[in-house]
């Protein structure tokens, strides 16, 4: 099949392709505009191409109005129209004197053969299936949450019930556990939380007790001791030295709690206008929970007297192997190591360590809002030259390497950080040792620059830990309840502290009150 050369040119004559063209004469073009037939010509050709009368028409009426309300077109141009006019006479859009045609009417045969009902079912649409719903219990393809905090790659077997909000168990309604009071979840951003100032008052230490071996509690600082300046001429010890004869730390549970009780109980006068009393430990939890989101806790909590007390619950553990009773031991060896010992001569090797020998020192501050007196166990002290005394933290770790130095920034420095901050231990002493256990080096950190070293790394910011621990101060000093016990929880999933309802007291709590109320 040939094409024509052009489709609106000279070569195209519409009365000579068009037969019916004499039903519609149209009269001869004027001679200023000698090309003017192209475009009705054009206009009549794809009007019979459709079967239709309503382009002669259409060229009738544009005849009929001289041809001077149509666009310019220039000589040599190969006869093709640049009008407006030309293109309402190609497609049948709007030409005037142009009759309308009632498509809904009589005359419209085909509309009138419409069937009513059309014989053809109508679609169903697929159900929406959202791909981004993270309601499941999982993220990503997988179903089943696995102990590494990810989606599993088994499917769930078919007798398993499905557990929502991440599957707390089965003796929980509705996902929550039935003893569930409350919770605060991490709603807050790292952003606003540090554009919040929280004023933390400077520790003031106010009493002290120490533990001996054999267990026996006195409230002095017989068990304090001297850090030793020359540790690095140390460096290359043996830290399994004296591991055979090691005594481990017991689980003394809520009597550790009583000796601060006890301690706290010689300056009653103190408990006037305070909010909480506890452990460091308890608070070291709470400020790290917003960057560390994968360690679980819980502690007590009872309110008596409009004070808040702040029990340590130990969670259960793994059997520990013999690698780690000696990793344990590394800590206290180097403790051992870094402090004077008047009982060993020069030379003398490590021996018979006890982890139950401790110093505790009770402070008393402020964070935010809250008035809190504190116990926290200190490693050793030193002095300045005018005999003034501060702590010193003892440390050890692993010698970085370039893939684990920034989880240690992250994470270890952080802890570092907040339980020296606490209590207000100006320096930490830190043992690097190899995974034979001995020391390869020590290094001597400063407190307030453990954060403008990681602020610059964006780790981990200390004003956001503080802004978080008097968010979760306050909330639970306002949702607590007088002479009620709860438990305060983090855990799986990890994105929320809950507090649940105890079932009783600790006996130290209660004896601590009759004390105070009858004292000896």
């Amino acid at each position: 099949m040939e094409f024509p050369r052009n489709l609106f040119g000279d070569e195209y004559d519409s009365d000579a392709d068009n037969p019916n063209s004499s039903a519609s004469p149209s009269p001869p073009p004027s001679a200023a505009q000698p090309h003017r037939t192209s475009s009705s010509a054009s206009s009549q050709s794809s009007s019979s191409s459709s079967g239709s009368s309503s382009a002669s028409s259409s060229s009738k009426s544009k005849s009929s109005s001289g041809g001077e309300s149509s666009g310019e077109e220039e000589e040599g141009n190969g006869g093709k129209v640049e009008s407006s006019g030309g293109f309402r006479e190609v497609y049948g859009v709007g030409g005037e004197g142009e009759e309308e045609r009632d498509l809904f009417g009589e005359e419209n045969e085909e509309y009138l053969r419409t069937p009513a009902m059309s014989p053809y079912p109508v679609p169903v649409l697929p159900p929406i299936r959202n791909v981004n719903n993270h309601n499941r219990g999982g993220f990503g393809r997988g179903r089943r949450q696995n102990n590494r905090g990810g989606p599993g790659i088994l499917p769930r077997p078919g007798s398993f019930p499905y557990q929502q909000n991440f599957g707390y168990g089965s003796k929980h309604m509705n996902g929550r556990d039935e003893r569930f009071v409350s919770d605060l979840k991490f709603s807050k951003s790292e952003e606003t939380l540090a554009r919040k100032i929280i004023q933390f008052q400077e520790p003031r230490e106010f009493a002290c007790y120490s533990r001996v071996e054999g267990g026996d509690v006195y409230f002095d600082d017989r068990s304090l001791r001297l850090f030793k300046r020359l540790i690095s001429l140390d460096v290359g010890a043996d830290l399994n030295q004296g591991f055979e004869t090691f005594i481990e730390k017991k689980d003394l549970g809520s009597l550790g709690y009583g000796d601060l009780l006890a301690c706290i109980r010689n300056k009653a006068d103190l408990l006037q206008n305070i909010h909480f009393v506890t452990y460091r430990n308890n608070l070291n939890k709470i400020m790290a929970t917003f960057y560390i989101r994968h360690e679980p806790w819980e502690m007590g909590v009872h309110k008596r007297k409009g004070v808040v007390y702040l029990d340590v619950h130990k969670l259960p553990e793994r059997p520990q192997t013999e690698l780690d009773r000696r990793r344990c031991y590394w800590g206290y060896c180097f403790e051992n190591l870094a402090t004077e010992d008047p009982g060993r001569d020069d030379g003398e090797g490590i021996h018979h360590i006890d982890a139950n020998v401790e110093f505790c020192a009770v402070f008393r501050t402020k964070l935010g809002a809250h008035r809190l007196l504190m116990g926290a166990e200190m490693d050793c002290y030193d002095s300045t030259d005018d005999g003034r005394r501060f702590y010193v933290e003892l440390k050890t770790s692993r010698e970085l390497e370039y893939h684990t130095e920034e989880r240690y920034e992250r994470e270890k420095l952080l802890k570092f950080w907040i339980q020296s901050f606490l209590a207000g231990v100006p320096y930490i002493v830190v043992g690097f040792r190899d995974d034979a256990g001995r020391l390869v080096r020590t290094e001597r950190l400063s407190t307030k620059d453990i954060t403008h070293r990681v602020k610059k790394k964006g780790y981990w910011q200390g004003g956001v830990c503080l802004a978080f621990a008097d968010e979760v101060l306050c909330w639970l000093y306002g949702t607590v309840k007088e002479n009620e016990d709860y438990i305060l929880r983090f855990g799986p999933p990890f994105a929320r502290l809950e507090l649940l309802q105890a079932q009783s007291c600790p006996d130290v709590i209660s004896f601590h009150l009759e004390q105070l109320q009858n004292p000896l």
